[in-house]
């Protein structure tokens, strides 16, 4: 048995799971999500507990179990707490500011970059050189996260440009004098 597939899923008392065949519905205090599991796996609400169970041993099933139990786990945990997403700008005259709902960037070009937030994503800025993407859903987080780091990437000489917060930049050394 996969050691991650046959954990238990804990429901949190604000969380209501409804499971309709393959469908999953999960709906808590900060939002409703909905997904299909596949085939391969079953779901299983004991009390206040969920189980995905695996048809057979094949290679598929196994793979199925996994990932589905933690994209179920996913789900109950963003409705319940949410997820968050720290990016830093480093740059001379590099930094960032919300409005409205949209993220401005300032990132060396000869023009702002707009970033619009996908349904359920809020943006937030600390000191103008920390971005903080929050949302329900750790998918739509990650890539909207990446998105926003993909406006500027760093770059490895003088590591200017977005990163997330717990990235390491390797650092080269660059041309040498004479």
């Amino acid at each position: 048995m996969s050691r991650i597939g046959k954990a238990p899923i804990a429901i949190p008392a604000k969380v209501q799971v409804t499971i309709d065949g393959r469908n999953i519905a999960v709906k808590g205090p900060k939002g409703e999500l909905t997904r299909e599991l596949p085939s391969q796996v079953s779901l299983e609400q004991e009390g206040e507990t969920l189980l995905v169970k695996r048809q057979n041993d094949s290679r598929q099933c196994r793979q199925m179990h996994g990932l589905s139990r933690t994209l179920v786990a996913n789900m109950i945990e963003g409705v319940s707490t949410g997820f968050t997403r720290r990016l830093q700008i480093e740059g001379v005259g590099y930094r960032a500011q919300v409005q409205g709902r949209n993220l401005i960037l300032n990132v060396g070009y000869s023009h702002q970059v707009q970033i619009e937030p996908p349904e359920g994503i809020q943006f937030a800025v600390e000191n103008n050189t920390s971005v903080i993407v929050s949302g329900y859903n750790k998918e739509i987080v990650g890539n909207t996260a990446a998105k926003i780091r993909a406006a500027r990437p760093p770059e490895p000489y003088k590591g200017k440009g977005i990163r997330y917060s717990d990235e390491v930049i390797r650092r080269k050394a660059g041309k040498a004098g004479k």
